[in-house]
């Protein structure tokens, strides 16, 4: 019979940093709690100053994240520096922004600099056979159910007005009522796309849990492996939010723009049909001005 142990390190990549505690002696999770209470707090530091502050000692500290599952403690501190990132809250990076250069017109430019940051990333990230994959997935789902809320209401929002532009069954999600509702009667014919950052809403991360027990194929968007969605869903793509402070969605949004430019060409006569309609209402539809 395998360990309990055995089981997590098979299993380490789905588990959070509390189930990985959970394999320690309650004295060895006692003395590595105020790593996961505050991992900024230690990711930048060596096994040594992490040993020193936690007032243990290197080899103790090694052994913890070896019992935690991780192979190595550089890769604990890895683990460590997406954790510092799912945690993240607007005050922290308020108080680690530069006070140097403080200038407003300054302050603009690194939001400017950190968007392009982010969009590099993803282009040199983002695997577009996936994201081809993903646009037969969307045409063969009986529904599309789209997931997320508070701050993600505008990423939900840009998608279903995306994907509804190509004739597609899509529906959303953005209130824990209308989430709980939206996934009860979901299928192995459905697909879930859910879209949350940093910790993860927890409507959001549960609506996805539970249409994937029905069967849905459930596909995440966030910006860190170890948000409760990458470690939930069938399948996810990362893509960065990190900002000055707060989060910054100019990378979540080229990455839905990728997505319905795949999706419009991968049935492509169909997508012309529809736009001759489209075509038609741009050019006399009442919605628009004539001055």
């Amino acid at each position: 019979m395998r360990t309990k142990r055995t089981q997590s390190i098979q299993s380490r990549e789905t588990m959070s940093f509390g189930e990985r505690i959970g394999l320690l002696s309650v004295k060895r999770q006692e003395l590595i709690r105020p790593v996961q209470e505050h991992p900024r707090d230690y990711v930048l530091l060596s096994i040594r100053d992490v040993a020193a502050t936690l007032q243990s000692d290197p080899a103790t500290i090694l052994r913890i994240a070896r019992s935690m599952g991780f192979h190595s403690y550089r890769e604990f501190k890895a683990y460590l520096h997406e954790l510092s990132i799912a945690n993240a809250t607007s005050l922290e990076g308020m108080k680690t922004d530069s006070p140097v250069d403080s200038g407003l017109e300054s302050r603009g430019r690194q939001v400017l600099e950190r968007d392009i940051h982010n969009l590099h990333a993803l282009r040199h990230t983002l695997d577009m056979a996936r994201m081809v994959a993903l646009a037969g997935r969307i045409y063969e789902a009986r529904r599309i159910i789209i997931l997320g809320g508070d701050l993600a209401v505008s990423l939900v929002e840009f998608l279903d007005y995306k994907l509804t532009l190509l004739g597609l069954p899509v529906f959303t999600a953005m209130t824990p009522g209308k989430t709980l509702h939206a996934v009860r009667g979901l299928t192995r014919k459905d697909l879930v796309l859910a879209l949350s950052f940093r910790r993860g809403l927890r409507q959001t991360v549960e609506g996805m849990q539970e249409a994937k027990a029905h069967g849905a194929y459930c596909v995440g968007i966030t910006d860190t492996f170890v948000s409760p969605i990458a470690r939930f869903a069938d399948e996810c793509f990362l893509t960065s939010v990190e900002a000055p402070f707060s989060n910054s969605y100019a990378a979540p949004i080229s990455l839905i723009n990728v997505l319905f430019k795949i999706c419009a060409h991968y049935r492509r006569s169909r997508t012309f049909a529809l736009l001759e309609q489209v075509d038609q209402e741009q050019r006399h539809g009442f919605r628009w001005y004539e001055g």
